[in-house]
């Protein structure tokens, strides 16, 4: 399935929070989605890009894609 096949079932905008808020509010999320659902977590917090992928690999869940091509990081998140 290509990244821009998949269609995330929920989204949260950490727009304009620092670090480690989207990190934080991130991993609170992912409790509340069921096996196989998918975040979408969009943040314009720089550090963003390190701690949101590793945080949640260590929480066990699959990091399907980081894009920070624009103003904004986007990640896409599975449970």
């Amino acid at each position: 399935m290509k990244i821009e096949e998949i269609i995330p079932d929920f989204r949260l905008d950490m727009q304009g929070e620092p670090c480690p808020y989207p990190a934080f509010n991130a991993l609170e999320a992912m409790k509340d989605l069921q096996k196989g659902q998918i975040l979408e977590v969009i943040s314009d917090c720089p550090q963003s890009i390190n701690n949101i992928p590793a945080d949640a690999k260590a929480h066990g869940y699959k990091v399907l894609d980081v894009d920070s091509s624009g103003p904004t990081i986007r990640y896409i998140i599975k449970k």
